[in-house]
């Protein structure tokens, strides 16, 4: 059973697109349905990290708005730092889901219990994972994972209890 869901920013909760201002302000744009599902994932329970490459304050906010307690930034070993969070969880690799689209996230992906790369993720990616999904990075991608699982796991029910 799945506990853990493992997210990447750049290209899977985002389009990968990080625009600037005139004052090197840096901002992204993030899918409110993928912020939903993972409202709702934590809500039954099961938890949510996010391991990401680079570093950002905007990160920050949108992981402390869904209410994501396990935010780990400017990673260069994300396998190495989701061992040591499913340590400290007690949980094993095979609890844990994980999306990424780029070739720093192939070690975590081959390691985890389910694996997902967004539809525009690289090749490489694709050809790696257990589920490539249907929507894009930053469109939806994380949504339909958390959706895949909650339907593989038979947790449809209390997944939208609380809303209906």
């Amino acid at each position: 059973m799945i506990e853990l869901i493992v997210l990447d920013v750049d290209g899977c909760l985002t389009e990968g697109t990080i625009f600037y201002t005139n004052d090197g302000e840096a901002a992204k744009a993030f899918n409110v349905r993928d912020g939903f599902g993972i409202v709702c994932w934590q809500k039954i329970g099961k938890k949510c990290a996010v391991i990401t490459g680079k570093s950002s304050k905007i990160v920050e906010h949108r992981a402390r708005d869904l209410g994501i307690e396990y935010v780990f930034q400017g990673v260069q070993d994300k396998l190495a730092v989701l061992q040591k969070l499913l340590k400290e969880l007690g949980l094993e690799l095979e609890n844990t889901a994980a999306i990424g689209d780029d070739t720093n996230d192939y070690k975590q992906l081959k390691s985890v219990g389910w694996s997902f790369a967004p539809a525009d993720a690289l090749p490489f990616i694709r050809a790696h994972v257990k589920t490539v999904l249907k929507n894009s990075g930053g469109h939806g991608a994380v949504r339909e994972m958390i959706e895949m699982i909650v339907d593989n796991e038979n947790l449809r029910g209390e997944f939208e209890k609380p809303w209906l």
